[in-house]
């Protein structure tokens, strides 16, 4: 099997000269000199979305110029840690590259065990040192809410804190229903539609299905109906009634 080509270091080279000059004080540019780690964190967050979606729209075009901004990115919040001192790419690029060596001992470093167990361990291991203590501990609280549930469940299932099977996921959701419908206020309301939401990522959690691909897959199927049924009914869609709306949908439906 051939080697995977190595990326040349002029091309990164150029990516980081060009960051320095728009950081410049004196001759960057006005946006972006004035940008923070904080301000440009949604953004950080869009692009990786951004290259799921060019992944999920299987377009390989797309893909390559989502995967570069993705990567200024990277480039970007290195060269604020740099000019206030605490890191710079280079740091970045180590880190990670000692952190795929180490957790791939059998791999890189000749040990004998390895696989996802051992993986899992050196992650264990990885958080202590950081002063992570509970369980739950390094969960980024930056993640997309439904992501995060699973990633919170799954933690407390590898104490032991887990339903045995999937029934008991599957009652929870009918017990947090009920309260939602028991509500007395709208505070309460949304703290158990919280709840619900919550319960309903766990259930999809043991039956094996990721709850945020479910939810993209629901998304991309609505959108797709939707917009048959707007060509469908051209510019008299809105003033349609809601059963004229329910069959143009129940068409759009049969026809996929």
């Amino acid at each position: 099997m051939n080697s995977p080509p190595e990326t040349r270091p002029s091309d990164i080279e150029r990516l980081v000269r060009i960051m320095q000059r728009l950081r410049d004080p004196e001759t960057g540019c006005e946006w972006d000199t004035v940008q923070t780690f904080a301000t440009i964190a949604p953004y950080t967050i869009e692009e990786a979305y951004e290259v799921a979606d060019a992944i999920e729209r299987s377009d390989m075009v797309d893909l390559k110029d989502e995967l570069g901004d993705l990567l200024l990115q990277v480039i970007f919040h290195s060269r604020m840690a740099e000019e206030s001192g605490h890191f710079d790419l280079a740091d970045v690029v180590a880190a990670i590259s000692d952190k795929m060596e180490r957790r791939h001992p059998h791999i890189f470093l000749g040990a004998v065990d390895g696989g996802h167990h051992l993986w899992e361990q050196i992650k264990a291991d990885e958080r202590g040192t950081k002063g992570y203590q509970g369980a739950l501990d390094g969960v980024a609280i930056g993640l997309p809410a439904l992501l995060r549930a699973e990633k919170l469940q799954k933690r407390a299932a590898r104490t032991g804190f887990d339903w045995p099977d999937p029934s008991g996921a599957r009652a929870k959701i009918d017990e947090e229903l009920a309260e939602v419908e028991a509500a007395a206020s709208q505070a309460e309301r949304e703290e158990e539609i919280g709840d619900l939401l919550f319960a309903a990522v766990n259930w999809a959690r043991k039956l094996g299905v990721d709850p945020e691909a479910a939810l993209r897959g629901a998304n991309a199927k609505f959108e797709k109906r939707f917009k048959a049924m707007e060509a469908e009914a051209g510019d008299a869609f809105a003033g349609l009634d809601l059963d004229a709306k329910e069959a143009l949908w129940a068409a759009a439906k049969t026809r996929e």
